[in-house]
């Protein structure tokens, strides 16, 4: 078992300071477990978990772009709880506009936290999960991992560029005895469509009234997406416990039927591939 039954666990939360990963850290707390937070503001962290028992908390200020603070980071939870069992990479924010329209330097952010500060992360954890044969690390992804929506596209790059790296991930730990998941949440009534977490285009370019409307339609959405984050951090905590949920975890109804189609609409595509695919084989002699 992963997840330690006799004593606390210790956790290791990015983005923790809003929605899912605050939720997450309040939970933990309450259990009794270790946590260390990460939020570019301990101030904000703090502020956010009110009057929770933060004894066991350690909150950390923390840029995951650079690799030399993420190292000393792991190395502080290490000193302050003594090891580290379980690894959640959720930090990460929203970004909607057309790919045209993307500079280069929202690009690069948003791969240095999505995916570079997720690499830096478990390039220092690592070691020491491989030497103890055990750990748990979850990377939380979104729907959109799996379907690319139209004026997501910077978003769902980043995020298929960490299912990639997780699928990878896991595959190559299996055998140290680290279990290794992406959790594939649809909408939650978070922070995640406000200003504060929406990333948008610098200037906009003719053609995409489409995009305007879904981005004025998503700015319009808080308050009614169908999912409770207190619900998903509760079941990212049951993804630990138990050590037996599935490489893909989607959480809510809607991305559920959401990567049902997509599954449905891929195995589509490959049949209708079928016939060019077998024409470029090398004859057998």
């Amino acid at each position: 078992m992963v997840y330690p039954a006799a004593s606390p666990a210790t956790w290791f939360v990015t983005g923790a300071s809003r929605g899912l990963g605050l939720e997450l850290v309040g939970q933990l707390l309450e259990r009794g477990d270790n946590v260390a937070a990460t939020s570019r503001s301990v101030e904000r962290l703090t502020a956010a978990l009110g009057t929770a028992d933060t004894s066991r908390l350690l909150p950390i200020s923390l840029d995951l772009t650079d690799e030399t603070a993420v190292a000393a980071a792991i190395a502080a939870t290490n000193d302050r709880f003594g090891g580290i069992d379980v690894v959640v990479n959720n930090a990460g924010y929203g970004y909607l506009g057309a790919v045209e329209e993307t500079s280069d330097s929202e690009v690069r952010a948003m791969f240095d936290v999505q995916i570079f500060g997720v690499w830096n992360v478990l390039r220092a954890v690592l070691p020491q999960m491989r030497g103890a044969r055990s750990g748990h690390i979850i990377n939380i992804s979104s729907i959109v991992g799996l379907i690319p929506f139209p004026g997501w596209g910077l978003y769902a790059a980043g995020k298929y560029a960490l299912e990639g790296l997780t699928g990878s991930l896991a595959g190559e730990v299996a055998e140290f005895g680290i279990t290794v998941n992406l959790v594939e949440p649809g909408y939650m009534r978070t922070d995640f469509l406000k200003p504060v977490s929406l990333g948008l285009p610098a200037a906009t370019a003719t053609g995409y009234e489409a995009i305007r409307t879904m981005t004025a339609t998503h700015q319009a959405m808080p308050g009614s997406q169908l999912g409770d984050p207190a619900k998903a951090a509760s079941a990212i905590i049951s993804i630990a416990v138990a050590g037996d949920a599935p490489l893909h975890q989607v959480l809510g109804s809607d991305s559920l039927s959401l990567a049902a189609a997509t599954v449905e609409a891929l195995a589509a595509d490959i049949e209708a591939g079928r016939a060019l695919a077998v024409t470029t084989d090398i004859p057998s002699s």
